[in-house]
């Protein structure tokens, strides 16, 4: 069996008019959980390329990056200890650059903004919650 390597992925708390911008996961792992948009890095590819990629497949919206992201690890292990999957993922501030209402394409199952009070209300990916403050503080949204 081959060692598991880390991973490099990004996701953006995307923000408009008070509301953040969620999917809905449509394949595993995690699959019907909303999360932000997001996925792995490619090759060669700048983080900040790989923000705009990834909000544009799963939603269709077109994202400006506001300041430096924040650092969330995710090592996933199973009931006997064996590491299944290790990513770092960079998680981003965005806005979005027009009014467009968001399409669930890729790996997205919905997407749709949510004004941050109706978020504990659903199934989420653990710390959403504390992602969408820390985005919403640096995108310059008031705390709710």
């Amino acid at each position: 069996m081959s060692p598991v390597l880390p991973r490099l992925a990004v996701s953006a708390g995307v923000w408009r008019a008070g509301r953040v911008l969620l999917i809905r996961r449509g394949q595993a792992p995690l699959s019907g959980l909303w999360t932000f948009p997001g996925g792995h890095v490619e090759p060669g590819e700048a983080v900040a390329d790989a923000v705009g990629r990834e909000v544009m497949e799963e939603t269709g919206l077109v994202v400006e990056i506001v300041g430096e992201p924040l650092v969330h690890e995710i090592v996933r292990r199973d009931s006997a200890g064996v590491l299944l999957g290790h990513h770092v993922l960079l998680v981003h501030a965005a806005r979005a650059l027009d009014d467009s209402a968001p399409v669930a394409a890729s790996d997205a199952a919905d997407a749709r903004y949510f004004a941050p009070d109706e978020i504990a209300s659903l199934d989420t990916t653990p710390r959403l919650g504390h992602f969408v403050a820390a985005t919403g503080a640096r995108a310059g949204e008031p705390p709710r």
